[in-house]
């Protein structure tokens, strides 16, 4: 069954953004805000729109996010593994192209987590002679 908005979940270190792509004029609002209100750099906004260039057009979709967790940059990488999942639910025939630009590959980086017997999670404790 069609629907007019389809869902998408994007992950990436400790960001989660869970996207709806509907058929629209463009928008993307991210937590209620308007992409550039929340995301306020220039570069994170290309990366966001790369799917959306990549399946045809910006002003073909509309997109309302809403993102928790991590830094600005992880939520705007997990976005756009969101759109793409969502883009390729919308139409089949995108997936190819998603799959070249790297879209639908989930980055499995994580912070390592912390070791006792030292103070982070690889360096050691200082060592002394004497």
């Amino acid at each position: 069954m069609k629907t007019n908005k389809y869902y998408a979940t994007g992950r990436r270190k400790r960001a989660i953004a869970r996207i709806w792509v509907s058929p629209g004029t463009g928008k993307i609002r991210v937590n209620s805000l308007d992409l550039m209100s929340y995301f306020n750099r220039a570069t994170l906004k290309m990366i966001i729109e790369q799917p959306l260039i990549a399946a045809g057009g910006i002003d073909k979709f509309d997109i309302e996010a809403k993102v928790k967790g991590g830094g600005k940059s992880a939520q705007a990488d997990a976005m756009t593994l969101g759109m793409a999942r969502a883009l390729v639910d919308y139409d089949p025939e995108l997936r190819l192209e998603m799959r070249k630009g790297g879209f639908l590959t989930r980055d499995p980086r994580e912070k390592e987590r912390k070791k006792y017997g030292q103070p982070g999670a690889r360096k050691r404790f200082q060592y002394s002679k004497r």
